[in-house]
Formats: structure tokens, sequence, C-alpha cells
């Protein structure tokens, strides 16, 4: 089956870099999405539950049902998830941007400012814990630069950097159904699998108002 060579592939990959390299856990940004969700799932497989924390970094931005799909996955795979709100950092940065723009960011400015302050807060628990960050960027978006330098692409070990987005939900879909053949709950929400994708960066915002769609991307 060439999804579970590709999966177990990604596990071993995982574990390997990880114990290899003298590390005993990782941390994972959960935003209740698709990317984030195989990459917490893959780093189970391969770690163990107990050497994996997420960490939720909701915005104003943020929708209720992102941060409930990732307290549902974390739940599933038995890793404790922890929750930074990003809008005090949000609104002191624009602030201090205010001061030269001569207003507060918006737009693309804005958008990536909010991925920047979740790189900062992850890349300093991993200085302070030694935990390896793993990113969640999948090939479809870092082939046409649709994430955010010192931001999303901040860490030590990019799971799927060579999974293209559609294969990513193929791989969900392989995972949740090798957990229910064993009568075991299924690792990755439903809900995960079917919204519409979204950075949720600004209001109402979709991966296709700013790319084609993944099949044909």
């Amino acid at each position: 089956d060439p999804l579970a060579e590709i999966y177990q592939a990604l596990v071993l990959g995982t574990g390997d870099y990880i114990r290899k390299n003298g590390f005993r856990s990782v941390i994972v940004a959960l935003s209740g999405g698709v990317d984030s969700a195989i990459v917490a799932t893959i780093a189970v497989d391969a770690l163990g539950a107990p050497a994996v924390q997420g960490f939720a970094l909701p915005s104003r931005y943020s929708s209720d049902h992102s941060k409930s799909d990732a307290v549902a996955l974390a739940e599933r795979l038995g890793v404790t998830l922890a929750e930074i709100a990003i809008e005090p950092a949000h609104v002191a940065l624009s602030s201090s941007l205010a001061i030269v723009l001569g207003g507060e960011p918006v737009g693309l400015t804005d958008e990536n400012l909010q991925s920047r302050i979740r790189g900062v807060l992850m890349m300093g628990i991993s200085n302070a814990t030694g935990a390896v960050v793993l990113t969640t960027g999948n090939k479809s978006e870092m082939a046409v630069g649709y994430s955010t330098l010192y931001g999303d692409s901040a860490g030590g070990f990019a799971v799927i950097k060579d999974v293209a987005k559609t294969l990513v939900y193929d791989l969900c879909h392989w995972r949740n159904a090798q957990a229910s053949q064993r009568g075991d709950v299924e690792p990755i929400p439903l809900n995960i699998l079917t919204k519409a994708p979204s950075a949720e960066l600004r209001p109402d915002q979709r991966d296709d108002q700013s790319l084609p769609p993944y099949e044909e991307l």
C-alpha cells in the first residue's frame, strides 16, 4: 500500500531525527487544521504521546471550531494541550509598528505578524524546554511561498515538507482507517478533514482565495 509506505517513512524519519540527535520531546502548534493534525499524529506514532505537547495559539480571527477541533485532536491522541492567546502580543506589536507605518498594520503585513508571533512563542518554549518545534508546512504551500518566514516556517524539523496537500488528506484518511480497523478511536476528527482549509489570519479567509484548488496546484 503506497499510503502505508509513505506514512511509515514519515514516522521513521521523524522518530530517527529526534532520537538520534539526542532530543527527548517535541512541540506542535495545533491550529485545528489538517496539516498540524497529521504532524501531531505522526509525532505520536513516532515518539509516543508523552513526548509530544500541543500548543493552541488563537488570535482574534480564530474560529470556535478551530479551537474545539484542536482540543478534540489532542484528546484523541492523548497529548497535553496548552493555550497561549496571541492577542496581547498582537496588540503590542501593532502599536509599535503604527509609530513608523503611520497606522496599525493591515493586509499581508498584519497576517504575517500573527504568524511570526506564534513562531516566536514556539521557539521560546523550545529554547526553555529543549523540545523540538515540528513545523507543519506542506509541500504545496511551501512550493509557492504560501507561508511566513520566521513564522510557521520556524522550527527544528519539517515533517511534511515533501508531502503535497492532497496527499496530507489521503494520509489522514488512511491513518483513521487503520485505527478503525483495530477498533481504536480515529485520531483525526472528521471536521478537520471536511472544512475548507484556512490560515485564519483575517476574517473569513480561505486558502482558495490566494491559491488554485489544491488538486490543480
